[in-house]
């Protein structure tokens, strides 16, 4: 694909992740923050973070960092929103991004959740404001959400991801724009699940960890939960809901065992502890292991 210009608006985890998968492609990428501390140390981080992916560390030279939105945006032909998930804060940027942007380039938004209508609405040019939902880290989670607002048009949403395929991403096309999308309402239904076995004390939260780890999680780079209704049969399939489906948790609202918690002050990593104790070894190892897993992941897959 012909290298362009990409902006990145939000220079923090995500930010600093989506820029670095771009400048990693040949793209260079102009990154906007308006906090000083975050812009100073924006090239270095996206440089140790190409190290430790085993890339070329002066590919972060394709990268870029300006306090000055109209600068990062200029000549950008595709402009991803990394900000936090506050709704009024990204229609702001939106506003402003369709006001200084090239009047063709792509607007998208790395929301976790948010519906992209509720994002575009009642701003003008939204046929070319698309969700990209990205993973964290980044840099080595291979699916990006691509969401199809009501006016999104399919010329974006078809630029998108033949330019997120282009950059080693697995782009994901969902059609119906809904709160959390496909992948994380898949995850978050097995939270809500997960959290009410400990709330209900059917077992303790390690062995909730321990179950899904040794078990179908294992399958799951393998076997999607469809695959694996098709591998057992239908017929199996719905046999074994008629017992299941009336017994799995259908609270519409957040457990109150989060509540108790987070009045207790345990809020996980941050405090030390959550659903299990947290030592400072014990998250760098974890976090360690989920990188080693991520970037194994990836070599194997020939990225």
């Amino acid at each position: 694909m012909t290298k362009i210009t990409i902006a990145v608006i939000g220079g923090g985890l995500m930010g600093a992740g989506i820029a670095q998968v771009f400048a990693a492609a040949g793209h260079k990428a102009a990154v906007h923050e308006p906090f000083d501390a975050v812009r100073e140390t924006l090239i270095e981080r996206i440089r140790a973070g190409l190290v430790q992916v085993g890339d070329n560390p002066a590919l972060a030279d394709n990268v870029s960092a300006t306090a000055d939105l109209a600068e990062a945006v200029r000549e950008a032909a595709f402009i991803t929103e990394a900000a936090p998930e506050k709704l009024e804060l990204k229609r702001s940027i939106f506003a402003k991004l369709i006001e200084l942007a090239p009047a063709d380039a792509i607007l998208a938004s790395n929301s976790s959740v948010m519906p992209i209508g509720s994002i575009a609405a009642g701003l003008p040019s939204a046929e070319r404001i698309v969700g990209t939902h990205w993973w964290n880290p980044a840099v080595l989670i291979p699916l990006v959400e691509v969401i199809q607002g009501a006016e999104t048009s399919d010329a974006t949403v078809a630029a998108t991801m033949d330019l997120l395929a282009s950059v080693g991403k697995k782009p994901a096309h969902v059609k119906k724009d809904v709160a959390g999308f496909v992948a994380n309402r898949l995850q978050h239904a097995l939270w809500r699940e997960a959290i009410a076995m400990v709330a209900d004390g059917i077992c303790d939260a390690k062995t909730v960890d321990d179950c899904v780890k040794n078990s179908f999680g294992l399958r799951l780079p393998v076997l999607g939960p469809l695959e694996n209704a098709d591998l057992v049969g239908i017929e199996l399939t719905r046999d074994i809901h008629r017992t299941i489906i009336p017994e799995l948790n259908r609270d519409s609202t957040p457990s109150p065992l989060l509540d108790t918690m987070i009045a207790a002050g345990k809020l996980g990593f941050k405090s030390g502890e959550g659903f299990q104790r947290w030592s400072e070894a014990d998250q760098a190892a974890l976090r360690q292991r989920l990188v080693d897993h991520l970037v194994a992941a990836r070599q194997a897959a020939g990225e």
